[in-house]
């Protein structure tokens, strides 16, 4: 009975593949060692048992453990997406700019915390705050400044906002209009992960209920108009850096990930017209295979809950694609060329785990944001894994190692554990209510500490190997001007603006957040094309859905 399975699987694994490289041909004709020894697309066992038909199968078929896509990176490398954003939005697009010219393939937008938290930059509670973890965003304006030049028809855009994540959308989508890229054709993705700030992060602006009502909103919405565009990027990043382990990052951000499938489905939506568009966000840290089998075992928990709890029907709600950071939180302020070391076992592990886009941390993280020189380093590092590991030369080259699928299996049978405590609980919403995910994650980070003072685990150059070191002057410095600069230009906007619109449309949307049933998305982005700030049109729905004060 196996054996048949494996043939039908591998019959139609050999379709895809036709059909697969015939719109996205592979990079070479054909691929070798440097010893000229043939590599071949996909290696399987001689003897496949039920195990292998059940769990592993072919890559680009359900489960997915080994890949989404049924030639990976023989066609097509993984998205190489460095995270930036500092300062002024201009400033900021000098660097978009710089890294698409040394061969980034999409951009990645950090935020600044008052941008994250939805208010302007000369608003009392920004003071100090301004474009220093992050570009500071006020009004469409800025979001034309840091878009200058750059096509939105021809390069993929995510964007790390979640509470105030459909004013931003509707910003990059006036852009894309203004360039003349209609919505249809806009690539990228918003983050829009509210669950996880209440777990780990701490972004959030309101309550949970209206939160997950504009999430959805979003979903709606861009599915009827913004297609190609992913409508949130269920984050287990955070969580992980938070001092969750493995398994807790994954079994976290999947329940996550079914409170928004079933906000979506409470709202009207069918699960088949939103879930293709589902992205996820891991971490990658130190322990090379543990990360690797973390993968692979996230991408069969989600197809197997997609299509046998959920009944999705089309293959592509069924298909979890992520994107991947290395981790800030494993990056040492001592010894910081170290982290050079660290970034590249980490990106290898994400590759060697199937990622579709990937983000490698600069070595001077712990200490400042990046320089450009580190910026490169990092992308760099990418770079050398596509182009001279051979590590993308075949699919899934780890699959069928005997100590992958036993970490895999293991991963599967925790994170399910902790899916059904979480059930019992109410789900995920209630558990983070409750505080069950918090505990867990704190509990975590203390054993974590607690066996790095033991020196039980080793993190080299900061509790054994040191040395005597000086900071490094070269770290990035954001000019304190900067705030006083953007203070000014949100000014110049409000003076320069149609006031009377602004009002018009600012009042539509207060009106709208009354009817729980309405879209905000349309109001939202009338208002931003009317140039209201975020402040602005975050106070009006502060005012209406009143704001999240913590457990």
């Amino acid at each position: 009975m196996g054996q048949k399975r494996f043939e039908k699987q591998q019959k139609q694994w050999e379709q895809e593949v036709e059909k697969a490289t015939s719109r996205f041909p592979e990079r070479k004709d054909a691929f070798t060692t440097s010893s000229d020894i043939p590599v071949d697309r996909l290696y399987l066992p001689e003897d496949p048992d039920e195990h292998y038909v059940e769990n592993l199968g072919f890559p680009g078929q359900y489960p997915y453990t080994r890949g989404i896509q049924p030639t990976m990176y023989r066609s097509r490398f993984w998205t190489m997406r460095q995270y930036a954003g500092f300062g002024s939005a201009k400033e900021t697009n000098k660097r978009f700019r710089y890294l698409l010219e040394q061969g980034q393939t999409g951009l990645s937008v950090a935020f600044d915390l008052p941008t994250q938290i939805g208010y302007d930059s000369d608003d009392p509670m920004a003071e100090g705050e301004v474009g220093k973890v992050g570009v500071a965003i006020d009004s469409l304006k800025d979001m034309e400044d840091l878009f200058d030049a750059i096509p939105l028809d021809k390069v993929s855009t995510s964007m790390t906002i979640n509470a105030p994540a459909s004013v931003l959308l509707a910003m990059y989508i006036a852009v894309g209009e203004k360039q003349g890229v209609s919505k249809e054709k806009l690539t990228g993705t918003i983050q829009n992960d509210i669950l996880k700030e209440y777990i780990a992060r701490g972004t959030y602006i309101f309550p949970p209920k209206p939160s997950m009502r504009l999430i959805t909103n979003i979903f709606e919405y861009c599915q009827q108009h913004v297609p190609k565009f992913n409508t949130i990027s269920i984050s287990g990043y955070h969580i992980r850096e938070a001092g969750s382990t493995a398994v807790q990052e994954v079994a976290f951000t999947l329940a996550n990930g079914m409170a928004y499938v079933d906000a979506a489905l409470e709202s009207g939506l069918k699960v088949d017209q939103f879930a293709p568009r589902l992205a996820f966000f891991f971490n990658a840290h130190n322990n090379f295979f543990e990360e690797i089998a973390k993968f692979r075992a996230a991408r069969r928990i989600w197809a197997k809950m997609m299509k046998e709890h959920y009944g999705a029907e089309n293959p592509k709600s069924w298909k979890l694609r992520f994107h991947t950071q290395t981790g800030g939180s494993t990056l040492t302020a001592q010894q910081p060329d170290n982290n050079i070391v660290r970034v590249t076992l980490q990106a290898l592990a994400a590759v060697l785990g199937g990622t579709q886009s990937l983000h490698t941390n600069s070595r001077d993280e712990a200490l400042a944001l990046p320089t450009e020189e580190s910026a490169r380093i990092a992308l760099r590092t990418q770079q050398i894994i596509a182009h001279e590991s051979g590590v993308a030369d075949t699919v899934d080259p780890l699959g069928g190692s005997y100590y992958i699928e036993e970490l895999t299996d293991q991963i599967e049978k925790e994170v399910e554990a902790y899916i059904e405590k979480i059930k019992e609980l109410g789900g995920a919403v209630q558990a983070i209510e409750e505080g069950y995910m918090q505990r867990e994650i704190h509990q975590s980070a203390y054993e974590a500490q607690k066996r790095i003072e033991s020196k039980e685990d080793i993190v080299v150059g900061m509790n054994e190997f040191q040395i005597d070191e000086e900071l490094n002057a070269e770290l990035l410095r954001v000019d304190e001007k900067l705030e006083h600069d953007q203070k000014k230009n949100v000014q110049n906007v409000r003076n320069t603006r149609d006031e009377s619109k602004v009002n018009d449309t600012l009042s539509r949307l207060r009106n709208a957040a009354k009817d729980e049933k309405e879209n905000l998305m349309p109001h939202i982005l009338d208002a931003v094309k009317a140039y209201a700030t975020v402040g602005e049109i975050c106070n009006v729905l502060r005012d209406e859905f009143g704001e999240y004060t913590g457990m």
